[in-house]
């Protein structure tokens, strides 16, 4: 009798335990205290208990592991500058949904070239969380794939749903069970109730299918996780980062009973997907914060050492340093202006300087 399974399936490779992965690169006190710390932070913020603003920002993906430590390194100087006005997590995406075709994030293909190396980009991943942690500076992504969580999660400080998948029944479920506060984005047609009906099924008890820590396939039952917030990334109709826009958001989350607090994604159809508008959407809403909005707990900026993007192309190696392989990002000289600027504005209004 022939096969009626797998049929498609051209090969299957046994993958390192997650537990395995953790051992061969452990978790240090410094990188302990900061994903806490980092957490404690967040959660403070979205309950407003702590006026800081929560601003996400690095590169819209990593490919290259020395220009994201270059990046940390200077991300982490200003973050120590700025903290008693910002709560700063470095955007650390390893994950990149497509919608055809397309380099698929460094744990998918870490060597840029069609290998599809998985094992070899977890553990590439996870080192690139460790060492960011160890530098003090938490890190935040983008989660994607429901099995890779237990090979990272313990070094993430903040987590996101995109709007491909904050309507997924599998990804709301997986955040029901993730110990970090996640952002929910609103769909890509600008509809906020996805990401609404997302933060009220993930904030609930679930039970699905699942891997844990030794890669056994098991049955996974969550408590839920009540630290979720909305994201406005814009969407096909326009912007949505606006006042107006802020406070249609905030009285649709009011009236669901869900966490009312909302991080302005500054790309994306926030800034009609041009990297260069970015910095007009970060102006306005840091405006309308030092106005006194009720509502806005931070912002998301796709930022790289050098400014705009490059295409992937046949040779890795011809690529340009410290420039995106996915979305364009504003460089890292706007960037620190940008960080400084706000964190100046913000000092005023709330010291009265």
């Amino acid at each position: 009798m022939k096969s009626t399974q797998f049929l498609n399936v051209k090969s299957t490779v046994p993958l390192i335990p997650p537990r395995k992965l953790r051992e061969e690169l452990p978790m240090t006190e410094t990188a302990y205290a900061t994903v806490v710390n980092g957490r404690e932070t967040i959660q403070r913020i979205l309950t407003g208990d702590d006026s800081r603003l929560l601003v996400v920002v690095g590169p819209c993906s990593i490919h290259d592991e020395e220009a994201a430590m270059d990046y940390a390194g200077r991300l982490a100087r200003v973050a120590r500058d700025v903290e008693d006005q910002m709560a700063i997590v470095m955007r650390v995406y390893f994950e990149k949904p497509r919608t055809v075709l397309g380099w698929k994030g460094l744990i998918s293909d870490p060597a840029l070239d069609g290998s599809m190396d998985i094992e070899g980009g977890l553990r590439k991943a996870r080192r690139i969380f460790l060492n960011i942690s160890d530098m003090g500076l938490c890190a935040g992504t983008e989660v994607l794939d429901p099995i890779t969580p237990p090979f990272i999660s313990d070094l993430i400080a903040w987590a996101a749903l995109g709007a491909r998948t904050t309507e997924s029944q599998t990804h709301r479920q997986m955040a029901s069970g993730l110990s970090m506060p996640i952002g929910y984005k609103n769909g890509t047609d600008g509809d906020v109730q996805i990401a609404i009906d997302a933060m009220e099924a993930a904030r609930h008890p679930h039970s699905f299918i699942g891997i844990d820590l030794d890669g056994q396939t098991c049955v996974l039952s969550t408590t839920g996780n009540t630290f979720g917030h909305m994201i406005l990334r814009g969407g096909r109709p326009g912007p949505n980062y606006d006042k107006g826009s802020v406070a249609a958001a905030a009285g649709r989350m009011a009236a669901a009973g869900v966490n009312g607090r909302i991080v302005i994604d500054c790309s994306h159809d926030n800034s009609f997907k041009d990297y260069r508008n970015q910095e007009r959407v970060w102006d306005n809403v840091i405006e309308q914060v030092c106005a006194g909005s009720p509502v806005l707990a931070g912002l998301m900026l796709e930022s790289n050492i050098r400014e705009g993007k490059q295409k992937l192309g046949d040779d890795p190696a011809k690529l340009e340093y410290g420039v995106s392989i996915t979305d364009g990002c504003i460089g890292w000289e706007d960037t620190e202006r940008m960080i400084r600027g706000a964190h100046a504005a913000l000092a005023s209004i709330r010291t009265g300087v």
